[in-house]
């Protein structure tokens, strides 16, 4: 009996190391420094792991010599006692095949991130003693197989940024032990199964960026659950009063989707980060919000919030008022500890009352702590500062000898800021919240007039960043950029402050603001017609041509996104925010971070690392999309490479708010909208260049062949426009 056990261990040894080799996975091993031939015991590899019979139990990703590994290439049924396969990052492609279901001893399936197409097998339900299931960042298509409910012992079930589609399977409530439940940025529909609240296991639940709607769900029972991301879906209903009780919630994201009603209290006695913004959530702001907790984070921007500002709020970390209905003053314990450009937005809130200020009273004998050895380093400076001006007092510089009175910003591009500094201040009443029109990444934007008369607008580093050498890079970067480049359709840098406590930059001022904000509001975008949108799609591509193909060496901007394109009172468009703009050498591999916004950045930099100017020509693309259309053509996007597109109708997609265009207008559309599939082609080679698109905006006629209302994506993305 022994010897027969033996023998079926032998053969299962043999079978394992056949099936590796004929993967081409393990053709060459290597270890210290050189490489080994795959005759040598596989169990002695690093990436492996065997039981006392030599029978392989864990199988790590290996290295692979060749490019595009296939999961079918390794013979999954050759490994019976096989417990871990984790097989994560390595670019395996193709699908899932159904053998899957034959490692029952398996407790650990990990192939998140790879390339994986095609649908989940059912097969997969075999898999009585998985504890643990990371199918992940791949391409996996179709809906969830019901089989997963079979998954008993399932802890750990991470399905997140996919292509899934359908409904959440009730079977997936049957996992009683489910600790982990991500399955966000898919394309999941249907109402929030309620099944899921009954999972007494949960700690985790994301099922965020999908489109399910229906009623927010009563989680009331999801007693340990300490993360809770349901952001970017079509939720609506009131948020239930009952999400407040749950002690151990630590993060709960409900932004972007149409929930209403008030806000509720919450108790958790742990860090707290809470997000609501960009629903339709109203009522007053409750006083105790956040009575309970320590909150770092609270974002309440974008809703249809009325009422005053509790004061007890000022013991948060972070928060966000802007975008409300807001109203009266704000209280000191609030405006005095937060950036005001949290405000923004709010046309009816005030300031702070006239009785009261920002600064700290102190008695006399704390002062003079302070004053003394002030007043001692005030006198030193003061006789260095003499005996420089005294050998100094014959040398003037250009900027002194052109400075007027209260500065001319316009004529001076290296200054110190003083005089300059002075005007501003006063223009902005100290950077006053009623002065901002606008929060960027790093910083606020506000309108100032200057004495001369002339109205600026000025970029200013929040408070909080002033010590960041990388947004410091970025302000020295815009500055270098815009003061070398001009052209009609690029917005004007006038002058700028680099001082250690306070930086801002001063640019001409764009009366409609940015391109993403008028086509957020439905006045604006509807006063924004088809014409000024061809106008402004045609602005773009010529200030990329420009700095792609008439700077020498080329510029490329990288973060080419709505916001970033300004509109003047005739809505004609301007590229501004040069922060992370690069020269591109010719003698380099241009290799870079990944940087830009999501959503706009090219596919490939995920992958190469190399930034080209065709990088701005797929970000070019998108914000083209996103004027015809009217906001982020995201779904879009992904849905051009189904076999559905067929079925999608132009005249289905475009910005409802606008009546559909007509002769002249109706070509230029078609005509905007095809370029802008060529600039969204997954291979760069593949995609025109900005000088390509600017000339067949410009001087194109292109003619309809078919109606307007059958022109589908389809037949757009194999017409021809002799563009390439």
């Amino acid at each position: 009996m022994v010897l027969l056990l033996f023998y079926d261990a032998a053969a299962f040894v043999e079978d394992e190391k056949h099936a590796l080799i004929q993967s081409n996975w393990w053709s060459y091993h290597y270890t210290n420094d050189s490489y080994h031939n795959i005759a040598v015991n596989p169990c002695e590899w690093e990436e492996i792991t065997c039981n006392e019979f030599g029978s392989i139990t864990k199988l790590w990703r290996p290295i692979i010599p060749r490019k595009q590994p296939r999961l079918v290439d390794l013979n999954l049924t050759a490994f019976p006692n096989l417990e871990y396969l984790g097989l994560f990052g390595m670019g395996l492609v193709g699908i899932i095949p159904t053998q899957i279901g034959s490692l029952h001893n398996l407790i650990d399936l990990d192939l998140y991130n790879n390339n994986l197409t095609g649908i989940i097998p059912t097969q997969i339900g075999n898999l009585y003693n998985l504890i643990y299931l990371f199918l992940d960042e791949n391409k996996l298509s179709g809906i969830i197989p019901t089989q997963i409910g079979s998954l008993q012992n399932l802890t750990y079930l991470y399905l997140d940024k996919n292509k899934l589609t359908g409904n959440i399977p009730i079977q997936i409530g049957a996992l009683q032990n489910l600790i982990d439940l991500s399955m966000s940025n898919n394309n999941l529909v249907g109402e929030f199964p309620t099944i899921l609240t009954n999972l007494p296991q949960l700690e985790r639940l994301d099922l965020s960026s999908n489109n399910i709607s229906g009623h927010f769900p009563i989680i009331k029972d999801l007693t340990h659950l300490d993360y809770f991301n349901l952001s970017n879906n079509k939720i609506c209903g009131s948020i239930p009063r009952e999400i407040g009780n749950l002690s151990l919630l630590q993060s709960l994201d409900l932004s972007q989707n149409k929930l209403n009603g008030s806000l509720p209290s919450f108790k958790s006695n742990y860090l707290f980060v809470a997000n609501f913004s960009h629903n339709k959530i109203s009522g007053n702001i409750p006083s105790n919000l956040c009575t309970y907790s320590n909150m770092p984070y609270v974002d309440l921007s974008y809703n249809n919030i009325i009422g005053n500002i509790p004061k007890e709020l000022g013991q948060l970390k972070v928060i966000n008022f802007s975008y409300n209905s807001l109203t009266g003053h704000v209280p000191r314990e609030v405006y005095c500890k937060f950036p005001h450009d949290i405000l923004y937005g709010n046309k009816e809130l005030l300031g702070l009352e006239k009785n009261q200020s920002c600064s700290n009273h102190k008695n006399m004998y704390s002062y003079m702590k302070i004053i003394l050895p002030m007043v001692v380093f005030f006198i030193i400076v003061l006789f260095v500062f003499v005996l420089f001006r005294t050998l100094k007092k014959n040398k003037k510089t250009k900027i002194e000898r052109r400075e007027p009175k209260n500065g001319d910003l316009f004529s001076i591009w290296n200054y110190d800021g003083k005089i300059a500094y002075e005007d501003i201040i006063k223009a902005t009443e100290d950077f006053d919240i009623k002065y901002c029109i606008g929060i960027g990444a790093y910083g606020s934007v506000y309108r100032a007039q200057l004495p001369s008369g002339r109205i600026v607008a000025l970029k200013k580093l929040h408070r909080s960043e002033y010590g960041n050498p990388s947004f410091a890079k970025s302000f020295h970067n815009e500055v270098k950029m815009l003061t070398e480049i001009r052209h009609r359709n690029i917005v004007k840098l006038h002058g700028f402050c680099l001082h250690n406590q306070c930086m801002f930059l001063i640019y001409e001022y764009m009366e409609r603001g940015s391109l993403f904000y008028v086509l957020s509001k439905e006045d604006e975008a509807k006063e924004m017609d088809w014409s000024k949108r061809v106008n402004s799609i045609k602005g773009i591509a010529n200030a990329l041509s420009y700095i792609h193909h008439d700077c020498t060496p080329p510029i490329t901007h990288r973060d080419i996104t709505s916001s970033n394109v300004l509109l003047n009172s005739k809505m004609e468009s301007f590229v501004s925010d040069f922060g992370i703009a690069k020269i591109l050498d010719p003698n380099s591999s241009n290799q870079t971070l990944p940087m830009g916004t999501c959503g706009y950045v090219a596919p490939e930099l995920a992958y190469t690392l190399v930034v080209t100017e065709k990088c701005d020509v797929y970000s070019f693309g998108v914000v083209a999309l996103e004027t015809i259309i009217g906001r982020h053509p995201g779904d879009l996007i992904l849905s051009l490479t189904e076999i559905s597109s067929k079925s999608i109708l132009l005249r289905d997609v475009i910005d409802s708010r606008l009546p559909l265009p007509l002769r002249r207008d109706a070509q230029d559309v078609i005509l905007c909208v095809t370029i802008a599939l060529a600039c969204l082609h997954p291979s760069p080679k593949s995609r025109p260049s900005m000088k390509q698109v600017s000339h067949k905006l410009s001087f194109s006629n292109l003619a309809l062949t078919i109606p307007f209302n059958d022109i589908s994506f389809q037949y757009l993305m194999n017409h021809d426009v002799h563009i390439l």
